[in-house]
Protein backbone atom coordinates (compact mmCIF):
# COMPACT_ATOMS: atom_id res chain seq x y z
CA UNK A 1 0.00 0.00 0.00
CA UNK A 2 1.11 3.22 -0.95
CA UNK A 3 1.96 5.94 1.73
CA UNK A 4 -0.54 8.83 1.97
CA UNK A 5 0.91 12.61 1.16
CA UNK A 6 1.34 14.20 4.68
CA UNK A 7 -1.87 15.95 5.59
CA UNK A 8 -2.14 19.56 4.90
CA UNK A 9 -2.65 22.66 7.79
CA UNK A 10 -3.60 26.30 7.57
CA UNK A 11 -4.56 28.97 9.67
CA UNK A 12 -2.86 28.25 12.54
CA UNK A 13 -0.35 29.48 14.65
CA UNK A 14 3.69 29.11 13.98
CA UNK A 15 5.45 26.30 16.03
CA UNK A 16 9.28 27.83 16.51
CA UNK A 17 12.37 25.44 15.94
CA UNK A 18 14.46 24.50 17.96
CA UNK A 19 17.83 25.83 17.40
CA UNK A 20 20.36 22.18 16.91
CA UNK A 21 23.21 23.58 14.99
CA UNK A 22 21.64 23.03 11.21
CA UNK A 23 19.72 25.47 9.40
CA UNK A 24 15.81 26.63 10.02
CA UNK A 25 14.71 27.98 6.76
CA UNK A 26 12.02 30.40 6.17
CA UNK A 27 10.39 31.56 2.86
CA UNK A 28 8.33 34.72 3.08
CA UNK A 29 5.90 35.88 -0.08
CA UNK A 30 6.75 39.60 -0.01
CA UNK A 31 3.20 40.35 -1.11
CA UNK A 32 -0.32 41.16 -0.31
CA UNK A 33 -2.41 37.95 -1.40
CA UNK A 34 -5.47 39.56 -1.64
CA UNK A 35 -4.13 42.67 -3.76
CA UNK A 36 -2.82 40.14 -6.11
CA UNK A 37 -5.42 37.98 -7.02
CA UNK A 38 -8.53 40.56 -6.59
CA UNK A 39 -6.88 42.77 -9.86
CA UNK A 40 -9.20 43.14 -12.29
CA UNK A 41 -8.97 40.35 -15.28
CA UNK A 42 -9.58 42.85 -17.45
CA UNK A 43 -6.84 44.86 -16.64
CA UNK A 44 -4.13 45.09 -19.53
CA UNK A 45 -0.64 45.23 -17.38
CA UNK A 46 0.73 44.79 -13.98
CA UNK A 47 -0.75 41.63 -12.83
CA UNK A 48 -0.79 38.08 -13.07
CA UNK A 49 -2.61 35.63 -15.06
CA UNK A 50 -6.04 33.89 -14.37
CA UNK A 51 -5.83 30.51 -13.84
CA UNK A 52 -8.10 29.89 -16.84
CA UNK A 53 -5.57 31.90 -18.87
CA UNK A 54 -2.70 29.45 -17.87
CA UNK A 55 -4.75 26.52 -18.75
CA UNK A 56 -5.70 28.02 -22.36
CA UNK A 57 -1.98 28.59 -23.10
CA UNK A 58 -0.54 25.44 -21.25
CA UNK A 59 -2.99 23.06 -22.77
CA UNK A 60 -3.42 20.41 -22.06
CA UNK A 61 -1.32 20.63 -18.95
CA UNK A 62 -3.73 21.34 -16.58
CA UNK A 63 -6.88 19.82 -17.97
CA UNK A 64 -6.86 17.10 -15.48
CA UNK A 65 -9.64 16.73 -12.45
CA UNK A 66 -7.06 18.08 -9.69
CA UNK A 67 -7.43 21.53 -11.65
CA UNK A 68 -11.17 21.93 -12.59
CA UNK A 69 -13.20 24.55 -10.96
CA UNK A 70 -14.75 22.00 -8.45
CA UNK A 71 -10.78 21.51 -6.95
CA UNK A 72 -9.00 24.31 -7.55
CA UNK A 73 -9.11 27.98 -7.87
CA UNK A 74 -9.73 29.43 -11.13
CA UNK A 75 -9.24 33.09 -10.83
CA UNK A 76 -6.06 35.10 -10.47
CA UNK A 77 -5.67 32.92 -6.94
CA UNK A 78 -5.23 29.81 -8.60
CA UNK A 79 -2.29 30.84 -9.81
CA UNK A 80 -0.69 32.24 -6.71
CA UNK A 81 -1.47 29.46 -5.68
CA UNK A 82 0.51 27.20 -8.02
CA UNK A 83 3.29 29.06 -6.94
CA UNK A 84 3.08 27.79 -3.99
CA UNK A 85 2.38 23.99 -5.01
CA UNK A 86 5.90 24.84 -6.38
CA UNK A 87 7.69 25.23 -4.03
CA UNK A 88 6.99 22.00 -2.21
CA UNK A 89 10.05 20.02 -3.83
CA UNK A 90 12.40 22.81 -2.39
CA UNK A 91 10.74 22.76 1.08
CA UNK A 92 10.79 18.59 0.84
CA UNK A 93 14.38 18.73 0.29
CA UNK A 94 15.91 21.29 2.61
CA UNK A 95 13.53 20.14 5.17
CA UNK A 96 15.15 16.39 4.68
CA UNK A 97 18.75 18.19 4.63
CA UNK A 98 18.25 20.06 7.54
CA UNK A 99 15.79 18.42 9.86
CA UNK A 100 13.18 21.24 9.97
CA UNK A 101 10.25 22.09 7.88
CA UNK A 102 10.65 24.66 5.72
CA UNK A 103 8.33 27.67 7.14
CA UNK A 104 6.51 29.35 4.72
CA UNK A 105 5.10 33.37 5.47
CA UNK A 106 3.05 36.03 3.92
CA UNK A 107 3.12 39.71 4.18
CA UNK A 108 -0.45 39.53 3.69
CA UNK A 109 -2.40 36.35 3.68
CA UNK A 110 -5.71 35.15 2.21
CA UNK A 111 -7.31 35.58 5.66
CA UNK A 112 -6.23 39.39 5.69
CA UNK A 113 -3.84 38.75 8.09
CA UNK A 114 -0.75 40.90 8.18
CA UNK A 115 3.05 39.58 9.07
CA UNK A 116 5.63 41.94 8.84
CA UNK A 117 9.16 40.86 8.75
CA UNK A 118 9.83 41.05 12.69
CA UNK A 119 10.84 38.55 15.60
CA UNK A 120 7.73 36.26 15.04
CA UNK A 121 9.53 35.09 11.78
CA UNK A 122 13.66 35.83 12.57
CA UNK A 123 13.70 34.71 16.03
CA UNK A 124 13.66 30.97 14.58
CA UNK A 125 15.03 31.23 11.42
CA UNK A 126 18.99 31.07 10.68
CA UNK A 127 18.31 31.18 6.38
CA UNK A 128 15.54 34.11 4.91
CA UNK A 129 14.40 33.96 1.46
CA UNK A 130 12.61 37.01 0.57
CA UNK A 131 10.25 35.96 -2.73
CA UNK A 132 9.27 39.86 -4.49
CA UNK A 133 6.94 38.72 -6.56
CA UNK A 134 5.28 41.56 -5.50
CA UNK A 135 3.70 44.01 -8.03
CA UNK A 136 5.09 47.47 -7.62
CA UNK A 137 1.38 48.84 -8.07
CA UNK A 138 0.89 46.97 -4.69
CA UNK A 139 3.36 49.63 -2.61
CA UNK A 140 4.37 47.29 -0.50
CA UNK A 141 7.87 49.04 1.31
CA UNK A 142 9.57 47.52 4.38
CA UNK A 143 8.96 49.66 7.45
CA UNK A 144 12.10 51.16 9.18
CA UNK A 145 11.34 48.32 11.75
CA UNK A 146 11.70 45.44 9.59
CA UNK A 147 15.10 47.08 8.01
CA UNK A 148 16.36 47.45 11.35
CA UNK A 149 14.95 43.62 12.90
CA UNK A 150 16.59 42.80 10.10
CA UNK A 151 19.97 44.39 10.72
CA UNK A 152 19.73 43.31 14.18
CA UNK A 153 19.50 39.54 12.63
CA UNK A 154 22.00 39.49 10.12
CA UNK A 155 24.64 40.21 13.46
CA UNK A 156 23.66 36.79 14.29
CA UNK A 157 26.60 34.43 13.26
CA UNK A 158 25.17 31.98 10.43
CA UNK A 159 22.43 34.16 9.28
CA UNK A 160 21.88 34.00 5.30
CA UNK A 161 19.52 36.59 3.99
CA UNK A 162 18.06 35.95 0.32
CA UNK A 163 16.68 38.68 -1.31
CA UNK A 164 14.85 37.13 -4.87
CA UNK A 165 13.28 40.21 -6.90
CA UNK A 166 11.94 38.76 -9.90
CA UNK A 167 12.06 40.58 -13.15
CA UNK A 168 11.16 44.47 -14.37
CA UNK A 169 9.49 44.10 -17.69
CA UNK A 170 8.40 47.28 -19.42
CA UNK A 171 9.42 49.79 -17.78
CA UNK A 172 9.03 52.22 -20.07
CA UNK A 173 6.29 54.61 -21.34
CA UNK A 174 7.66 53.39 -25.35
CA UNK A 175 5.29 50.91 -26.62
CA UNK A 176 7.57 49.76 -29.30
CA UNK A 177 10.44 48.81 -26.63
CA UNK A 178 7.54 47.15 -24.33
CA UNK A 179 6.42 44.97 -27.55
CA UNK A 180 10.62 44.34 -28.30
CA UNK A 181 10.88 43.08 -24.81
CA UNK A 182 7.62 40.97 -25.02
CA UNK A 183 9.03 39.33 -28.24
CA UNK A 184 12.40 38.77 -26.79
CA UNK A 185 10.95 36.61 -23.77
CA UNK A 186 8.32 35.09 -25.77
CA UNK A 187 5.40 34.27 -22.59
CA UNK A 188 2.07 34.82 -23.78
CA UNK A 189 1.26 35.36 -20.09
CA UNK A 190 3.13 38.05 -18.86
CA UNK A 191 1.59 41.38 -20.18
CA UNK A 192 3.46 44.10 -21.92
CA UNK A 193 4.62 45.82 -18.56
CA UNK A 194 5.29 43.52 -14.99
CA UNK A 195 7.20 45.35 -12.80
CA UNK A 196 7.55 43.35 -9.47
CA UNK A 197 9.87 43.59 -6.47
CA UNK A 198 8.62 47.07 -4.29
CA UNK A 199 8.99 45.35 -0.92
CA UNK A 200 12.62 43.75 -1.87
CA UNK A 201 14.14 46.89 -3.65
CA UNK A 202 13.05 48.54 -0.24
CA UNK A 203 15.05 46.33 2.04
CA UNK A 204 17.88 46.47 -0.24
CA UNK A 205 17.84 50.01 -0.71
CA UNK A 206 17.45 50.05 3.86
CA UNK A 207 20.45 47.41 4.26
CA UNK A 208 23.02 48.92 1.35
CA UNK A 209 22.70 45.84 -1.46
CA UNK A 210 23.82 47.65 -4.66
CA UNK A 211 21.81 45.58 -6.96
CA UNK A 212 18.55 46.72 -9.17
CA UNK A 213 16.25 43.85 -10.66
CA UNK A 214 15.73 44.75 -14.11
CA UNK A 215 14.72 43.53 -17.32
CA UNK A 216 12.99 39.90 -18.23
CA UNK A 217 16.11 38.13 -20.30
CA UNK A 218 15.51 35.04 -21.72
CA UNK A 219 18.15 32.20 -20.90
CA UNK A 220 20.27 31.09 -23.91
CA UNK A 221 19.78 27.28 -24.21
CA UNK A 222 22.55 24.48 -25.93
CA UNK A 223 22.67 24.61 -29.89
CA UNK A 224 19.75 22.29 -31.10
CA UNK A 225 18.47 21.77 -27.65
CA UNK A 226 15.38 23.20 -25.34
CA UNK A 227 17.91 23.16 -22.49
CA UNK A 228 19.14 25.80 -20.99
CA UNK A 229 22.98 26.97 -21.43
CA UNK A 230 25.15 26.40 -18.69
CA UNK A 231 26.30 29.00 -15.97
CA UNK A 232 28.95 31.00 -16.47
CA UNK A 233 30.21 30.23 -12.98
CA UNK A 234 33.16 32.25 -10.81
CA UNK A 235 33.97 29.36 -8.45
CA UNK A 236 37.19 30.58 -6.98
CA UNK A 237 34.55 33.43 -5.63
CA UNK A 238 32.14 31.60 -4.10
CA UNK A 239 33.26 31.32 -0.44
CA UNK A 240 30.03 29.40 0.39
CA UNK A 241 30.46 26.59 -1.92
CA UNK A 242 26.41 27.61 -3.27
CA UNK A 243 27.57 26.69 -6.93
CA UNK A 244 29.43 23.07 -5.92
CA UNK A 245 27.86 20.56 -8.01
CA UNK A 246 25.54 23.52 -9.92
CA UNK A 247 26.54 23.58 -14.17
CA UNK A 248 22.57 25.06 -14.59
CA UNK A 249 19.57 26.99 -13.20
CA UNK A 250 16.03 27.24 -14.28
CA UNK A 251 15.12 27.77 -17.05
CA UNK A 252 12.22 30.65 -17.08
CA UNK A 253 12.02 32.73 -20.30
CA UNK A 254 12.22 36.03 -18.37
CA UNK A 255 14.62 36.24 -16.09
CA UNK A 256 16.31 39.58 -13.97
CA UNK A 257 19.36 40.77 -14.87
CA UNK A 258 20.92 41.49 -10.76
CA UNK A 259 22.66 44.74 -11.88
CA UNK A 260 24.95 46.48 -9.68
CA UNK A 261 25.02 49.48 -8.93
CA UNK A 262 28.53 49.97 -7.90
CA UNK A 263 32.02 48.28 -9.07
CA UNK A 264 32.39 44.40 -8.20
CA UNK A 265 34.37 43.68 -5.09
CA UNK A 266 34.88 41.14 -2.32
CA UNK A 267 32.01 43.15 -0.83
CA UNK A 268 30.00 42.11 -3.83
CA UNK A 269 30.94 38.94 -5.82
CA UNK A 270 28.88 37.80 -8.81
CA UNK A 271 29.23 34.07 -8.64
CA UNK A 272 27.22 33.22 -11.50
CA UNK A 273 25.82 34.97 -14.92
CA UNK A 274 23.44 33.46 -17.42
CA UNK A 275 24.21 33.70 -21.58
CA UNK A 276 20.84 35.60 -22.95
CA UNK A 277 19.43 34.28 -25.80
CA UNK A 278 21.05 36.39 -28.60
CA UNK A 279 18.92 35.56 -31.26
CA UNK A 280 15.63 37.66 -30.10
CA UNK A 281 16.69 41.17 -30.06
CA UNK A 282 16.58 43.12 -26.83
CA UNK A 283 18.02 46.33 -25.18
CA UNK A 284 20.18 44.61 -23.27
CA UNK A 285 21.85 42.94 -25.71
CA UNK A 286 22.20 46.44 -28.28
CA UNK A 287 24.02 47.52 -25.21
CA UNK A 288 26.96 44.95 -25.83
CA UNK A 289 25.83 42.95 -22.82
CA UNK A 290 25.09 39.20 -22.95
CA UNK A 291 24.79 37.59 -19.81
CA UNK A 292 22.45 38.44 -17.43
CA UNK A 293 23.69 38.47 -13.65
CA UNK A 294 22.52 35.79 -11.89
CA UNK A 295 23.78 34.63 -8.81
CA UNK A 296 25.38 37.38 -6.34
CA UNK A 297 26.87 37.00 -2.69
CA UNK A 298 27.69 39.61 0.05
CA UNK A 299 29.93 37.92 2.66
CA UNK A 300 29.84 39.13 5.82
CA UNK A 301 31.35 42.94 6.74
CA UNK A 302 31.45 44.98 10.08
CA UNK A 303 29.04 44.25 12.17
CA UNK A 304 27.08 41.81 9.69
CA UNK A 305 27.70 38.20 10.40
CA UNK A 306 25.42 36.78 7.81
CA UNK A 307 25.18 36.67 4.45
CA UNK A 308 23.09 38.02 1.97
CA UNK A 309 22.83 36.48 -1.23
CA UNK A 310 20.49 37.30 -4.82
CA UNK A 311 18.94 34.76 -6.57
CA UNK A 312 15.81 34.54 -8.52
CA UNK A 313 12.76 32.81 -6.68
CA UNK A 314 12.17 31.19 -9.51
CA UNK A 315 14.60 28.72 -9.14
CA UNK A 316 12.92 27.60 -5.92
CA UNK A 317 9.88 26.65 -8.15
CA UNK A 318 8.87 23.44 -10.32
CA UNK A 319 6.63 24.95 -12.60
CA UNK A 320 9.58 25.30 -15.10
CA UNK A 321 10.91 22.31 -14.61
CA UNK A 322 13.87 21.34 -12.25
CA UNK A 323 17.23 19.53 -12.59
CA UNK A 324 19.66 17.67 -10.34
CA UNK A 325 22.00 20.75 -10.73
CA UNK A 326 18.98 22.80 -9.14
CA UNK A 327 18.76 20.33 -6.42
CA UNK A 328 22.05 20.80 -5.96
CA UNK A 329 22.05 24.10 -5.21
CA UNK A 330 18.92 23.83 -2.84
CA UNK A 331 20.98 21.28 -1.01
CA UNK A 332 24.31 23.73 -0.81
CA UNK A 333 21.62 26.33 0.40
CA UNK A 334 20.13 24.55 2.89
CA UNK A 335 23.53 23.34 4.33
CA UNK A 336 25.80 26.25 3.76
CA UNK A 337 28.52 26.44 6.64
Amino acid sequence: MSALPAARTYNQDHIPRRADGRRRISIYWAWSYPWEAQRDPAEMYNRFSTMTEVRNVAWPGYETPEYDAAHFLQGIAGTLELFHRSTRAFQQLAGAATGHPVAVFQRIDQAGYVLPIDERILADTDTLLVFGLDHLLCGQHAAPEESAALRDWLERDGTCLLLAPHHDVGATDDYAQRQREHEHHGDPLVPRQQRFGGYTRSLMEALGVPIRNRWGLRPAVIEGTTEIAPLTGYRDLDGPHLLDHVTTLNFHPHLPHYELTVPESDAVRVLARQRVDARRPHPFLEAGDTELNALIWMPPTGPRAGDIVLLDSTNFTTLFGGTDSLEHLWHNLATMA
